[in-house]
């Protein structure tokens, strides 16, 4: 066997084993088609079903925007009313606002010594009214105080009183109840 022989030989090895590799990459290839194939044939009827369930979904929110949207109409009252409220409540607390300013104003306006006859008032008034809720105390659990040590707790709240008073006069005068806002 000459070199041409033995080159055309080594050609024709080269090209069966070629053909049997493109074989199996045919055989390949055609069964992913058929595969595809199957897949494709089977589309129409997933869509069927896809696009069935899509229309009951889109059915179902429909149903459900209408009744959101008739909600909403029975509480649109509802919310006037809250807006409503709303409005009346700003009003009264611009009212109030306005009404504790002129007070405050008056209370500015007022001399020294009326000032601290007012506070001297409002610490009796207090005193008396803490003695009043703890009495009341007392006689809803049944140890009310005897005469003789009635009068006794007396005289003492008496002088708690006139303690306080002073107290607050003495607090006036050395300015720590006055306004710091001259």
């Amino acid at each position: 066997m000459s070199l041409t022989g033995i080159g055309v030989l080594l050609i024709g090895i080269a090209f069966l084993i070629l053909s049997i590799y493109l074989a199996k990459v045919l055989s390949n290839t055609a069964s992913i088609l058929e595969g595809v194939s199957q897949t494709v044939n089977q589309l129409p009827n997933q869509l069927d079903g896809v696009l069935h369930e899509t229309g009951k979904m889109i059915q179902n929110s429909n149903d459900t925007l209408a009744d959101v949207n008739e909600k909403l109409g029975t509480l649109t009252p509802l919310f006037q009313i809250v807006g409503d409220v709303g409005e009346s409540t700003r009003k009264l607390a611009s009212s109030a606002n306005d009404f504790a300013g002129s007070i405050r104003k008056k209370g500015q306006s007022i001399d020294e010594e009326t000032r601290n006859k007012r506070l001297g008032g409002l610490y009796g008034t207090s005193a008396l009214v803490y003695y009043a809720v703890q009495n009341g105390k007392k006689r809803r659990k049944g140890s009310l105080l005897r005469p003789s040590s009635l009068y006794i707790a007396g005289e003492q709240r008496v002088f708690d009183i006139d303690r306080m008073k002073e107290e607050a006069k003495e607090a006036a005068r050395e300015g720590k109840y006055v306004g710091s806002d001259k």
